[in-house]
């Protein structure tokens, strides 16, 4: 069983939850390899997908939503995950609420298992002025909330569902 595990981030909080994925699934007997989105031409030669993007503005980054788009085909014909990085905060109170705006469609075009959302990280050292702005203005709050068992957690639940006898995926 081959994994591909891949996603888009702007400051590499979402990137080292794709890498920890793909190091739960392989502590279970997958071979998974993490890729950043931006440097994937082909999907070819996997057997499973997971697809992550961190969220801005209620939105996927571009490189994710644009290989879901370029190989929706391709994903819909096997197991695919989707999981989004970006509510800020203490787990009860993460903002925003709710899946980002495009998830919907992206479930539907790939026909994905499941999405989940996981908090991320604001380090404001690593914001352009822009961004800056943005988080002073919704008032977003600095630090590492990233939850690393609710993370590996996925990896199990993944890891399941593909040694899991055959399936209607």
């Amino acid at each position: 069983m081959r994994a591909l595990v891949t996603a888009a981030s702007r400051h590499g909080a979402t990137h080292e939850i794709a890498s920890a994925i793909a190091a739960g699934l392989a502590r279970r007997g997958v071979e998974a390899e993490a890729h950043s989105a931006e440097e994937l031409d082909s999907l070819d030669g996997y057997d499973a997908y997971v697809i992550g993007s961190a969220v801005y503005i209620g939105r996927w980054l571009e490189p994710a939503r644009g290989l879901v788009e370029t190989h929706a085909a391709a994903l819909a014909e096997r197991p695919v995950w989707l999981f989004s990085s970006g509510p800020l905060g203490p787990p009860d109170k993460l903002k925003p609420e709710g899946d980002p705006v495009d998830v919907a469609g992206l479930i539907e075009s790939t026909d994905a298992v499941e999405h989940r959302i996981f908090a991320g990280r604001l380090d404001r050292r690593l914001l352009s002025f822009g961004e800056k702005a943005v988080v002073v203005a919704v008032r977003a709050p600095e630090g590492d909330f990233r939850d690393w068992d609710a993370i590996d957690g996925f990896a199990d639940t993944i890891a399941a569902r593909l040694f899991a006898p055959a399936q209607n995926y």
